[in-house]
């Protein structure tokens, strides 16, 4: 009778993880957050909180490259090695001095469009497997910024940069909300708004469909590499200011964490289905786990180990059959 009860229980947990991925990865956040307090009491304060806000819209603009991309049928294994140069470029430049925001926002832009430009023209043009295709751009990408810097981190963001980032307002709230509230409303605006958007996710879904529908596949697949490159980019820049200075490869984790994150949060491997709402829950879900590994603290080693082991449990939860293509 009890296997019987916990069977019936996993069916159903299952069912809601498809059905409503973004809620299921609210509650599991909330589980988790409550476990790792009663566990380490001491991790309940204002400073466990804003960490885990700033982290949460860090990850959730990297997020935003990776869900358009995974919408379209793509797949970029460069995000973390794009926010890494961006975070060179942002502390490099800047080097502690104020007033140089907008030279870097243009320049890391620019590197974030010529990647993505690069990844989305041999993907469409010479229809190359994007795993293998970005994850070769990457370490490209990765090898320059060894060549340029020498291996050696150098400068710092600039004061009133960080300050925009973790200056808490009314002592609470981070004041990274300020760009979350321009980056979520954009992307919500792209996919489920723009022209690009609704061609986005057909050329995603059936690609063929797309092209009898008059859509230019290959603009569209392009394009949402572009959007990835961007976004991933400016992500960089977040990045350096939380952590004030940067050093190569400081990032390159964060690709498999928006991976794993937007198909937490509902984003289909296949394509053609997910929405950002579901890759910001995913990627709360990301580091509420990741924050309360570090509040037990648990010797590293361990700590990856475990890690490894949840993602890998929740992207089997998550697993949902791929779109039929035709």
């Amino acid at each position: 009778m009890s296997n019987r009860a916990d069977f019936s229980f996993m069916q159903r947990f299952q069912a809601f993880a498809k059905s409503s991925p973004a809620g299921m990865a609210l509650v599991l956040s909330v589980f988790l957050f409550l476990v790792t307090i009663v566990l380490n009491p001491g991790s309940l304060n204002i400073g466990t909180f804003a960490s885990i806000f700033i982290l949460t819209v860090l990850l959730s603009v990297a997020c935003a490259g990776q869900t358009i991309v995974l919408v379209g049928g793509g797949l970029d294994f460069t995000v973390g090695a794009v926010m890494s140069s961006t975070a060179i470029l942002t502390t490099y430049v800047m080097n502690g001095r104020d007033g140089y925001f907008f030279q870097v926002l243009v320049m890391a832009v620019g590197i974030g469009l010529l990647v993505g430009f690069i990844n989305g023209f041999i993907c469409a043009k010479v229809s190359l497997p994007p795993m293998i295709l970005t994850m070769a751009v990457s370490n490209v990408i990765t090898r320059m910024q060894y060549v340029l810097t020498q291996g050696r981190p150098g400068g710092f963001a600039s004061p009133f940069f960080v300050q925009t980032i973790i200056y808490k307002i009314g002592g609470a709230v981070p004041a990274i909300i300020i760009y979350a509230l321009i980056v979520w409303p954009l992307v919500f605006y792209l996919l489920n708004r723009s022209t690009f958007g609704k061609q986005l996710y057909l050329v995603g879904s059936n690609p063929s469909a797309a092209r009898l529908n008059g859509i230019n596949v290959n603009r569209v697949k392009i394009l949402s590499y572009v959007f990835s490159g961007v976004f991933c980019a400016f992500a960089g820049m977040l990045g350096a200011a939380y952590i004030q200075s940067a050093r190569c490869q400081l990032f390159d984790s964060y690709t498999f964490s928006t991976l794993i994150a937007v198909i937490v949060g509902g984003v289909s491997l296949s394509g053609g289905t997910g929405t950002f709402a579901g890759s910001i829950a995913g990627a709360l879900l990301m580091v509420v786990l990741s924050n309360g590994l570090t509040a037990l603290a648990l010797p590293q080693t361990i700590s990856n180990i475990t890690l490894g082991c949840v993602m890998a449990l929740l992207l089997v939860v998550y697993n949902r059959a791929k779109a039929v293509r035709q």
